[in-house]
């Protein structure tokens, strides 16, 4: 292994949080909460030094009493408890003056307002972006919006990728590599197009990820993924190799957390639970493959 991979290297000992990064989460919608929730505290396992988290005010007492690293940005929503387009100068100003990187997607809901919201917040991030979940549905309806970011890591699974790309499911399965540098060339994006054998590619480097196991199958297993990748993004990363180590750390961290609790019984949290072992294994072992 030739790359130089910052996380993995041993931390100064005149170091504080804000050294490390402050990813900045917007999700969350009624009876989705706990996605963002899932995703925050993969990404404080992950290392970066400070989440926050921006989520619809009604909203926020969830998050206040769920986590307790975590901080929270309440926004403005809707009536029915949504994202509002109001949300848009108090995010736009939290990104500008505090963040380092953002993730966006994770339960944020097909809401009419909140598309409104996303449409226009999104071309607007100049920092490190993962779009995520209902936020890939969103932005498929409007491709163009990527052409506005600097190289964002969008995290498709096949459902979600065949409302970017049109493709039916079985034409993507039969075709993920090809499918998903093809996308990436396209729209200068890095793209992980997950399930067994996740691929993340630049549209010129490819990584096709040997861990994880169908256990992982579960609810809230994506927002992990999601949250250790803008852990990694956080603390300075380069975004290439925070989607491929963290595809890799997910999968790892499930395979980890299946040798006590099963495949059958395995959920998010447990996968969670088995991140710091997952980065001390790695420390030692560093195991990839990349063509």
């Amino acid at each position: 292994m030739n790359e130089k991979v910052k996380f993995l290297k041993k931390r100064e000992k005149d170091t504080h949080k804000g050294d490390y990064g402050h990813l900045f989460i917007i999700g969350g919608s009624p009876g989705l909460t706990g996605a963002v929730c899932l995703a925050g505290i993969s990404a404080l396992r992950s290392g970066c030094g400070l989440v926050t988290i921006g989520i619809p005010e009604s909203l926020n007492q969830i998050i206040e009493i769920k986590l307790t690293e975590v901080m929270s940005l309440p926004l403005p929503e809707t009536e029915d408890h949504y994202f509002s387009l109001n949300a848009y100068e108090k995010t736009y100003e939290f990104i500008e003056k505090k963040a380092d990187c953002v993730l966006i997607g994770p339960g944020i809901s097909l809401h009419q307002e909140t598309k409104k919201f996303v449409k226009k917040i999104i071309p607007e991030i100049k920092k490190p972006l993962i779009i995520d979940a209902d936020a890939l549905k969103i932005i498929s309806e409007n491709l163009e919006i990527l052409k506005f970011l600097e190289k964002p890591i969008l995290t498709p699974h096949p459902g979600e990728m065949c409302y970017l790309t049109g493709l039916s499911i079985k034409e993507i399965q039969k075709n993920r590599e090809k499918v998903a540098v093809e996308f990436a060339q396209k729209y200068n994006v890095i793209l992980i197009l997950k399930g067994y054998k996740t691929i993340v590619t630049d549209g010129e480097k490819t990584y096709i990820n040997l861990t994880g196991n169908p256990g992982m199958a579960t609810a809230g297993s994506g927002d992990v993924l999601a949250g250790i990748i803008g852990g990694l993004l956080a603390t300075g990363e380069e975004k290439f190799i925070s989607a491929k180590y963290g595809v890799l750390i997910h999968g790892l961290a499930g395979d980890i957390a299946k040798r006590e609790k099963g495949e059958i019984s395995l959920i998010a949290s447990d996968i969670i639970e088995k991140i710091p072992i997952a980065f001390k294994y790695l420390k030692k072992e560093k195991i990839f493959k990349e063509i």
